[in-house]
């Protein structure tokens, strides 16, 4: 259960630091309070936005949004994996493509 509840704090501080930044990227208003799988939809919404452009800084982002979406899906789904450093990963891969593309 504590792993759990951390999982959930973790998913919520990502939240909290990135879902801004991320819906300003495509232009839309960002929603408070996202469950972790809809965080992780968010995050692949904007990777998809960023994908579809002709400039490479947003190409590159939506690479660093790809990475993030994986270690994200991971930390969520894999019982028993390093759940700290797969989210680690996660948290750097979503400052990369917010710095990149800004």
């Amino acid at each position: 259960m504590a792993i759990q509840t951390a999982q959930a704090d973790t998913f919520t501080a990502l939240d909290a630091c990135f879902t801004a930044d991320l819906t300003a990227l495509i232009g839309s208003e960002p929603p408070r309070g996202l469950a972790p799988t809809r965080f992780i939809d968010l995050v692949e919404e904007v990777r998809d936005v960023l994908a579809e452009s002709s400039l490479g800084n947003f190409q590159d982002a939506s690479d660093d949004l790809d990475s993030a979406t994986t270690y994200l899906t991971d930390a969520l789904t894999e019982p028993g994996a390093d759940q700290p450093a797969l989210l680690a990963r996660a948290r750097t891969h979503l400052r990369d493509a917010i710095e990149t593309a800004s």
